[in-house]
């Protein structure tokens, strides 16, 4: 029996591995897709995001069989309201994303996902009172110097990353606290998003205003897909998950924003002024020593 269990363990793994990796490949190439419908307004990009995922995350829990969930939360005030809490923190990520991408921003939100991680770890210090490592310290430390360097360099908080990082490190958290699986609670969020979403829909496209079948075939495909794009690597990520370690993750998440760093600057040629530059180094070498660290209390650790 012992002999068969590191072979399945590999195969749960590799599972995990390329599920993750796909996942942050579609995110690493997402700009692109955002550019393509840069010249929709952005409310209205992610009203179509969340009505599209709608039926995606459906289909995969009737193939799960795991409707019932969603029928107990719906059940359940104190589920719907943490599920309406994480639904507000992603729309409002999505939201800044697509307005960045299609007004030339997109380093913004590749320092923002660079960040993150070390919001995160600060945020489990104050709000669930882990104790901080002093490389971790010194990390967040060189993350904070780096802001610091770019509101001087732009006159002004970089509020397009520290917006990302925020709402993408409080919705992790939160996500955490909802008593039910990471595909149900995509659902459960995509539904309680999809009433206000329709409606401004209705409204759009009554008063004139929509891009869906009024302004071409193409515009009616990009809004179709944008349920692909949002719900795909969501599910593909939650499943990734569950199948690795922590720091196998920890280590992969830093993929999508190194590909939106290459596009924004060799393929979108944003500036790319010294400030940034030594912004974006010290961000890197914070998260050299945030890696250090966290492989170095796995070792430790056992």
């Amino acid at each position: 029996m012992s002999t068969n269990t590191p072979a399945i363990s590999r195969d749960e793994a590799t599972r995990g591995f390329l599920f993750a990796l796909s996942a942050y490949l579609m995110w690493g190439f997402l700009p692109f897709y955002m550019k393509a419908v840069a010249h929709i307004p952005a409310p209205e990009v992610i009203a179509h995001r969340i009505t599209w995922s709608i039926p995606i995350a459906a289909l995969l829990l009737w193939w799960l069989g795991r409707t019932s969930d969603i029928k107990t939360a719906l059940r359940t005030p104190r589920t719907l309201a943490m599920g309406t809490l994480t639904a507000t923190l992603i729309t409002i990520n999505w939201g800044v994303y697509v307005w960045a991408i299609g007004n030339d921003r997109a380093l913004e939100t590749a320092l923002g996902y660079y960040i993150n991680p070390l919001f995160s770890v600060f945020l489990g210090a104050v709000v669930l009172g882990e104790k901080l490592t002093r490389a971790q310290m010194v990390a967040i430390g060189l993350a904070v110097i780096a802001v610091a360097l770019l509101t001087w360099e732009s006159g002004g908080l970089p509020w397009v990353s520290i917006v990302l990082a925020l709402s993408w490190g409080f919705y992790a958290l939160f996500k955490k606290t909802l008593p039910i699986g990471p595909a149900q609670g995509f659902f459960l969020e995509v539904l309680i998003l999809g009433i206000p979403a329709l409606v401004y829909i209705a409204y759009l496209q009554g008063s004139g205003a929509g891009h869906f079948g009024t302004t071409g075939m193409t515009d009616v495909w990009l809004m179709l897909g944008c349920g692909i794009v949002t719900a795909v690597p969501l599910i593909l990520f939650a499943n990734g998950a569950k199948l690795l370690r922590m720091s196998t993750i920890g280590i992969m998440q830093y993929i999508a924003p190194t590909m939106i760093f290459v596009i924004a600057i060799f393929i979108f040629r944003e500036p790319f002024s010294s400030e940034r530059a030594v912004a974006f180094a010290l961000i890197w070498a914070a998260l050299a020593i945030y890696t250090w660290s966290m492989f170095s209390e796995r070792a430790k650790n056992g």
